[in-house]
């Protein structure tokens, strides 16, 4: 298995990409300008692998910018929990509020279930949902390889903002402390924005979390 992970955009947005033999797929497609969408294609092109995917872990506008081109280059479509799919319908809105421009993602071919299994190559990632930095968020987590995409919940030493459409920081600390914390400390936790983190570091460091226990 191979990670590779672009920040793309103005708001420094990860996009995570897992090769496995001959598939791969996208994690939160980030690329906003017409050279790092084209970066990344060039990119996915090279493998020699076969983009069978595009998961989101949320639809703010930073994580779903690539998702038209991606489904119009490869023909492949975008999966998302269905309570994000108000903002998905709003992308528009949404880039308008931030003075941006984007081609509107295509409609989402399946909505992700909690606790379903996604597999790909030799790969299966656990979906659990994650809230409260939008209602639909959920994260990734790939058991045999200890590592969890965890989009804008948990970074390193800070958490996701939740002041924003539906956020709330009561659900986004039980998220936390009831899906991730009890991955493990070994667990590497590849974020939505920042550098790559584990569990236990964020669990003995992380300002918002040390001496804090879940609200609610």
């Amino acid at each position: 298995m191979i990670i590779k992970s672009f920040t793309f955009n103005p708001f420094s947005t990860n996009c995570h990409i897992v090769l496995s033999g001959e598939e791969l797929i996208v994690i939160d497609p980030s690329c906003e300008s017409e050279s790092e969408q084209q970066h990344l294609i060039d990119w996915i092109n090279e493998q020699n692998a076969q983009l069978t995917r595009v998961l989101l872990t949320h639809a703010h506008i930073d994580h779903i910018f690539g998702c038209a081109r991606l489904s119009e280059e490869f023909g492949v479509g975008t999966e998302v929990h269905a309570s994000e799919s108000v903002l998905l319908e709003r992308a528009e809105v949404q880039s308008q509020m931030f003075g941006m421009q984007l081609t509107p993602p295509p409609a989402p071919i399946r909505f992700i279930e909690p606790g379903e299994t996604i597999t790909f190559g030799s790969v299966s990632l656990e979906v659990r949902h994650t809230p409260g930095h939008s209602p639909g968020s959920v994260s990734f987590v790939d058991h045999a390889s200890k590592v969890v995409y965890s989009g804008d919940v948990l970074f390193a030493g800070s958490i996701g903002r939740t002041d924003l459409w539906e956020g709330s920081l009561p659900i986004l600390m039980q998220s936390i402390f009831q899906q991730l914390m009890p991955l493990g400390d070994d667990f590497r936790v590849l974020s939505g924005h920042g550098p790559e983190t584990t569990v236990g570091r964020e669990r003995t460091s992380n300002p918002f979390l040390v001496g804090h226990a879940p609200i609610g």
